[in-house]
């Protein structure tokens, strides 16, 4: 598949601790991390046109899910990196008059957005992971169809221990095969839209997870004679 466009931008701001208030409030905001990030070909959306075989939408909403996946990974990475990164030197914190407590306060922030990032990443992979288990069930109504469920197959191979063992190049020659014969898959367009509301769609549903985690853990403390 083509790419009409080579990169995606996601722009997106997280900062400040996690607390127990509505996930909306938490979502990420435009502006501070810019993502540039190449697609690859599997990395897209189908155009409408070529949606008809169920076994294309379970491709798109496939490619979808690992990209956010991909997307919020980086997300984490980024935060992780931040967060091991303390300079100490003047002029280069927030607050130069009291570098010490802008760098704390810096880090309880990225701390708070690192757990979101990374509960978010396990949400999305989990709706790849659920995509691609449902490959059995989905049946293809045309020989693009089933090129889409062999792509999502040998994808799947990535995940794996050794993608070199019996039968995932057995099962990737197959599917060259089949497109030298039939073609390859349609062209296709990306949908920014559709990458930032998953995204989104999994922002919140990690900070409502790690707001309930952190008020269950100060019920908790709060229940232990002594604790503060």
């Amino acid at each position: 598949m083509a790419d009409s466009d080579n990169t995606t931008t996601l722009s997106f701001v997280t900062g400040g601790s996690v607390p127990a208030r509505s996930a909306n409030a938490m979502g990420p905001r435009l502006g501070e991390f810019e993502l540039n990030a190449k697609e690859s070909r599997h990395d897209t959306e189908l155009p409408q046109a070529a949606l008809p075989d169920p076994a294309l939408l379970l491709l798109s909403d496939w490619q979808m899910a690992r990209y956010v996946s991909l997307l919020l990974c980086r997300v984490q990475q980024r935060l992780e990196s931040r967060m091991m990164v303390n300079t100490g030197i003047r002029g280069l914190t927030e607050d130069s008059r009291n570098p010490a407590e802008s760098r704390a306060r810096r880090t309880v922030g990225d701390s708070g957005a690192y757990a979101v990032a990374r509960e978010a990443e396990v949400f999305a992979m989990t709706d790849a992971l659920k995509l691609q288990d449902s490959i059995p069930e989905v049946a293809a109504t045309s020989l693009v169809g089933v090129i889409a469920k062999l792509e999502m197959i040998v994808g799947a191979d990535r995940d794996i221990g050794d993608p070199t063992d019996f039968p995932w190049p057995h099962i990737a020659s197959v599917l060259r095969d089949l497109k030298a014969i039939a073609g390859d898959l349609p062209g296709c367009c990306r949908s920014r839209a559709g990458t930032r509301r998953d995204f989104a769609k999994h922002w919140e549903a990690a900070a409502k997870l790690v707001a309930a985690l952190k008020e269950e853990g100060a019920a908790e403390r709060r229940g232990r004679p002594g604790a503060y």
